[in-house]
């Protein structure tokens, strides 16, 4: 919640689907390189998650037997009760990762939890307003005809046909390149305005990248340095 605390508008989490259908915020398919574990997210129940260091391969963070409450493994069901619980609204940016053995039920799963914490239909009164990103457009389709209320995110590494002049897959409502795509492809950002959609821009943590985003008056920002972000927007 640090990032909250700097002034940011949201966060931004990766969810993965355990072998007993929860939704957890993993972001590597593989347990090792951000765990004391081994193996596949997917392979493993809740239980078998929990006892995991998910902070000691973080310089700076010890991992210790104790597991301090940054290394604990977080679940999108805890993180939802906490930003809902905030005391202010707050913006929860959600990525379902793909490939998945379990294929569309990550996006069943992660619909049946936003209902059940009452925020599928993304009312404006809502304490949290959710979108949901993904590389994956048949992801994005599916939230779209599960929760047609929830804005989708389509995120670009590389640029596929037709998104160079704007286009969109079905199910995609905003684009979001990384900075390098933007970068390479100054008509890229322009495009998509014209085509009327709105652009999110990750992962933005240098002051080149800040300035590059900022003048192509992007929508949305996503970085790890929220309050470099802000500092900087405040001089603007």
């Amino acid at each position: 919640m640090r990032a909250l605390e700097e002034g940011a508008d949201g966060l931004e989490c990766d969810v993965r689907l355990t072998r007993d259908g929860h939704l957890v915020c993993v972001h590597d398919r593989n347990l090792k390189r951000t765990s004391n574990g081994r193996g596949l997210v997917s392979t493993k129940t809740l239980a078998e998650l929990e006892p995991l260091n998910f902070g000691s391969w973080h310089p700076g963070y010890p991992g210790d037997d104790d597991l301090p409450e940054f290394s604990k493994l977080l679940t999108l069901d805890r993180l939802l009760t906490a930003v809902r619980d905030y005391g202010r609204p707050v913006r929860l940016l959600i990525e379902t990762k793909h490939p998945s053995r379990y294929g569309a039920e990550v996006e069943r799963k992660l619909v049946e939890l936003l209902r059940r914490h009452g925020l599928a239909d993304n009312r404006p009164d809502n304490p949290v307003q959710v979108t949901v990103m993904s590389f994956a457009a048949l992801a994005l389709r599916r939230v779209r005809a599960l929760a047609p209320a929830i804005p989708t995110v389509y995120l670009l590494e590389i640029l596929p046909p037709g998104v160079g002049r704007g286009r969109l897959p079905f199910g995609a409502r905003i684009a979001g390149p990384g900075v390098g795509l933007v970068r390479s492809k100054p008509s890229l950002v322009p495009a998509l305005r014209e085509a009327g959609h709105q652009v999110y821009v990750w992962t933005v943590n240098e002051p080149d990248q800040l300035d590059l985003v900022l003048e192509h008056q992007v929508d949305g920002v996503i970085t790890d340095r929220p309050k470099f972000v802000q500092d900087r927007l405040a001089q603007v």
